[in-house]
């Protein structure tokens, strides 16, 4: 039984927020959406320019021009990053909130896998995420407040075959969360991170076999898969002052068992 579609509550009304890899229907896509629901000024971004753009039509349809704009940007270029906040910024105003949703998968065995194949993972999934995180805090702290919120995974803490390198990656997201956390706290900035289980889009029916995709379902206890937005309402819960207190932490968003 699929879930009642949450309304906005305003919570992140008069707020900025800039949200990596949410063209498209996944999790940043619905990101996106609910933080505008809330109230907020989106800025997205994502590699794939086309995507975005078509994305971003049909944000400023719904929201207005003045509510989102969007920003081409590959989390593996810190030039491009630096142009991401520089632009963000110019637009809409100081971010103040960051979802650092960007990330690469794959499947392949650790003896068949490629120095490529690792490193590319790597670099999209946690030097992408540190890059925009360090750029966000160069920025928030000195203005004394801010919220960064990572997208993780559960992978993170459980092992499944073929995703060394991504488990890996996300396992760092996690790591990279906890002490950035420590760092930014005098400075009034928090940064949490949320680690979903299996939250279903097109893209990922696509590079997923339907055999994968049953037996990761009869894992969750709720005997479904995730909407993108039930993920990206943990995530405005994180960015918004009802999480206050709440800094360092990776919060499960599964019905998984083991």
């Amino acid at each position: 039984m699929k879930p009642s579609y949450v309304p906005g509550h305003g919570l992140l009304r008069g707020r900025t927020a800039l949200v990596t890899a949410a063209a498209g229907t996944g999790i940043g896509g619905a990101c996106a959406r609910r933080m505008l629901e809330e109230g907020a000024r989106v800025v997205i971004s994502d590699a794939h320019e086309r995507r975005l753009l078509e994305s971003l039509a049909v944000l400023e349809k719904e929201f207005g021009p003045d509510a989102v704009t969007a920003v081409t940007c590959d989390v593996t270029s810190e030039e491009q990053v630096q142009n991401l906040f520089a632009v963000a910024e110019e637009r809409l105003g100081p971010v103040d909130v960051v979802v650092n949703n960007a990330g690469l998968g794959g499947t392949a065995r650790l003896t068949e896998m490629t120095d490529e194949q690792w490193s590319r993972v790597l670099d999209v999934t946690l030097n992408g995420t540190m890059r925009c995180t360090r750029a966000a805090l160069v920025r928030m702290q000195p203005r004394g407040g801010g919220v960064i919120v990572n997208n993780a995974s559960v992978i993170g803490w459980r092992a499944q075959e073929g995703q060394a390198h991504y488990a890996a990656a996300k396992a760092g997201v996690m790591a990279l969360t906890r002490c950035a956390a420590i760092e930014a706290a005098p400075y009034g900035v928090r940064v949490n991170a949320v680690a979903p289980s299996l939250a279903m889009h097109p893209h990922l029916a696509k590079v997923t076999t339907e055999d994968l995709l049953a037996e990761l379902t009869k894992r969750e206890a709720l005997g479904r898969y995730a909407e993108p937005w039930e993920v990206a309402n943990v995530i405005v819960f994180l960015a918004s002052d009802y999480s206050s207190y709440m800094t360092g932490e990776v919060v499960s968003v599964s019905s998984q068992h083991p």
